[in-house]
């Protein structure tokens, strides 16, 4: 690293310390020539992600509109912003993970609405109603019915689980 003083090539590192939940490095530098000292940061570049929206405009991904989303869903709801964060922070990084260099809006709603559906009911109808374009009380109505057949399908699978004991 070049030292921003005296521009001598090298430097020495004094510390380095995890920054922003390990997604970065803070480091402390002397630099041999000066002897002055600076902080540096390292951070991965991550590759841009596109998002293709419904009507095949690409736009830059913003995990802020994840959160803003997850956000009027919940609102009024027993569910944190922590809570929130974190669902928005997963869904990033699975995006990630991919390795692609776009992703359908749709593929982000679905993680949304998976997310909602595991967090909350009220949240999740509130959602899957603008989501999938919920134009009249019938289709509502129906999309209930399904969570409701959902959740009662998982309490059944969970109720034949057994447990066990230890020896």
């Amino acid at each position: 690293m070049r030292c921003p003083y005296c521009q001598k090539k090298d430097s020495k590192v004094l510390d380095s310390r995890a920054i922003e939940d390990g997604d970065g490095i803070r480091r402390r530098r002397e630099c041999p020539g000066c002897r002055r000292r600076f902080t540096t940061f390292e951070r991965a570049e991550r590759a841009a992600l596109l998002v293709i929206k419904r009507d095949g405009r690409r736009e830059a991904f913003d995990r802020t509109k994840i959160l803003i989303g997850l956000v009027r869903a919940c609102e009024g709801r027993p569910v944190s912003r922590a809570v929130l964060e974190a669902a928005a922070e997963e869904i990033e990084m699975d995006l990630g993970k991919r390795g692609v260099p776009s992703v359908a809006s749709r593929e982000i709603g679905d993680q949304v609405i998976e997310r909602l559906r595991r967090m909350d009911d009220v949240a999740y109808v509130r959602f899957a109603s603008v989501y999938r374009r919920v134009e009249d009380v019938d289709r509502l109505m129906e999309e209930i019915e399904r969570l409701k057949a959902r959740k009662q399908l998982e309490a059944e699978l969970a109720s034949q689980i057994t447990l066990i004991p230890a020896p």
